[in-house]
């Protein structure tokens, strides 16, 4: 395989469009008053999480070959369908939680939070959610939300299916994530930590 180093440098350089576009990560929140801030909160920090942990998991495993196996149109689809797979599941996770603890702790009742998902959903279409995931993530979403404890979800692992999604989907043989299995999980239950205790600042008022 012929070495690029322009493209290295690029790729390396431009990383975060790769996954997701940089738009997602420059919202600095100073509080939520509306459903279309929390919407907003919803996909940004699900994006970050997204983002922060495949990519780190994947730079981490893959090591200085990163950049080169990206050029690679098999590695970089692996990486593409893993992306939205775990995504999809973030979102779902995060409404689920910034619903309940709404719910359990401000008493908010007045939401359609299967609107809110797919709104959200319909957005990403856009930024290149194929139809196959995007039908998945609504008929998971629908079984899900028939099944949600609104007082509790908020304080019992909500986001136990996301750290599955991305222990499952990363493109990382299988006898490794077995390996990494505990890292791996650890790695984004700690993303997910700052995304909950920032949203209970944000609440605070």
């Amino acid at each position: 395989m012929k070495l690029n180093f322009k493209s290295i440098i690029n790729t390396l350089k431009d990383v975060r469009e790769y996954i997701f576009p940089v738009k997602k990560f420059v919202s600095k929140f100073q509080n939520i008053n509306s459903e279309i801030e929390l919407k907003n909160f919803i996909q940004e920090r699900s994006a970050h999480v997204t983002q922060t942990t495949l990519y780190g998991y994947i730079k981490t495993r893959i090591g200085t070959r990163y950049p080169i196996m990206l050029e690679d149109d098999k590695f970089s689809n692996s990486i593409n369908i893993a992306k939205w797979n775990i995504y999809v599941i973030a979102i779902a996770d995060c409404t689920f939680y910034t619903y309940s603890y709404l719910y359990d702790k401000k008493n908010f009742r007045n939401f359609n939070v299967e609107k809110v998902y797919l709104d959200i959903l319909e957005t990403e279409r856009n930024n290149g959610l194929n139809e196959k995931v995007f039908i998945n993530a609504k008929s998971m979403f629908n079984e899900r939300v028939q099944k949600i404890n609104w007082n509790t979800f908020h304080s019992e692992k909500p986001f136990q299916q996301s750290s599955l999604a991305l222990y499952k989907w990363s493109p990382i043989a299988d006898e490794l994530k077995e390996l990494d299995k505990e890292i791996v999980l650890n790695s984004i239950k700690l993303k997910w930590n700052i995304v909950e205790n920032e949203f209970k600042e944000l609440t605070n008022s």
